[in-house]
């Protein structure tokens, strides 16, 4: 299964560039960096232009483009362009929702953040594989046992993912420890499924439980902003997605953002026509009421 996309959608083009920047060499990264600071410029540019921009060479160009997903150069600036338009739209239509407020205050600062938040996510999907999705899905609904692995920043958006299986009814294991996540994941089988979160698909105690069920036969799904990490390499299906936000001058940590909405929409696959779902739902719903309401009073006498 291949990951990448040579055809990133409107406005993806950035995102997708991002997602395979790490796996690149030294001087094919000089040639996306070149892409991602200058896009406007290498949408004009001949071969020999970009060549002498970034140092390099013909054949470095074809290859820091093919690695990229595309077909070639002129395929490249081909996106390129297409997204500068958009880009000029998005601008246009950017001036009537961004941040509100006098700079410096608590108003503008939140605004600000939100308003980037919501543009930016547009092209976050650019390197995520739609068919890896459904197949994703699939697994899920199939699996006898689901465990949820991950650690660091990642390790909230897994315990969020499971908290919402179990309360759709569909039992998830998702243990805090590595240790134990290590331990659930020997225990896996054929017909078990164990969901990998990495933001940089690189975390090696998330790595190791992936390793884990991969050798018990299990089917592994990666989530990692990163289409050429180890994690998206290793996964029997990679959602890769959210590359973009870890460009954010600030360097807030909004490749969560992201995280959360793919699973969130793992999540809503699975369940969305389940017979089960609202019966699950309900039963949790009264749980719920019960331990936060009052007790009721033992009877007099």
């Amino acid at each position: 299964m291949n990951p990448y996309k040579a055809e990133p959608p409107l406005g993806g083009s950035r995102a997708h560039i991002m997602s395979i920047f790490p796996s690149l060499v030294p001087s094919e990264q000089r040639v996306a960096q070149f892409c991602l600071d200058s896009p406007e410029s290498v949408a004009t540019m001949s071969v020999a232009d970009l060549v002498a921009a970034t140092g390099t060479s013909p054949a470095t160009i074809v290859r820091a483009c093919k690695r990229m997903g595309f077909d070639g150069f002129q395929h490249l600036r081909q996106v390129l362009l297409r997204d500068l338009g958009a880009a000029a739209r998005d601008n246009a239509d950017q001036e009537g929702w961004g941040a509100t407020g006098t700079p410096g205050t608590p108003e503008h600062l939140i605004s600000g953040i939100f308003s980037r938040a919501a543009h930016d996510i547009r092209g976050a999907l650019a390197s995520l594989d739609f068919e890896s999705f459904r197949e994703a899905v699939d697994a899920v609904r199939a699996a006898k046992r689901l465990l949820v692995v991950a650690n660091g920043a990642s390790l909230a958006p897994a315990k969020s993912l499971a908290l919402r299986f179990l309360g759709s009814g569909v039992i998830c294991e998702a243990p805090d420890d590595v240790v134990s996540q290590h331990i659930t994941a020997k225990l896996l089988g054929p017909d078990d499924v164990c969901i990998a979160i990495s933001d940089s698909g690189l975390n090696g105690f998330t790595l190791g439980g992936a390793r884990i069920a991969l050798e018990k036969g299990a089917t592994v799904i990666g989530v990692t902003s990163y289409a050429r990490s180890t994690l998206a390499e290793i996964s029997t299906h990679a959602l890769v997605a959210g590359a973009e936000f870890h460009y954010w001058q600030d360097q807030l940590p909004s490749g969560n953002i992201v995280q959360l909405l793919v699973l969130s929409a793992l999540h809503a696959g699975v369940t969305g026509d389940s017979p089960a779902v609202d019966q699950a739902r309900s039963a949790v719903f009264e749980e719920v009421l019960h331990i936060i309401g009052e007790e009721p009073e033992p009877p007099a006498g």
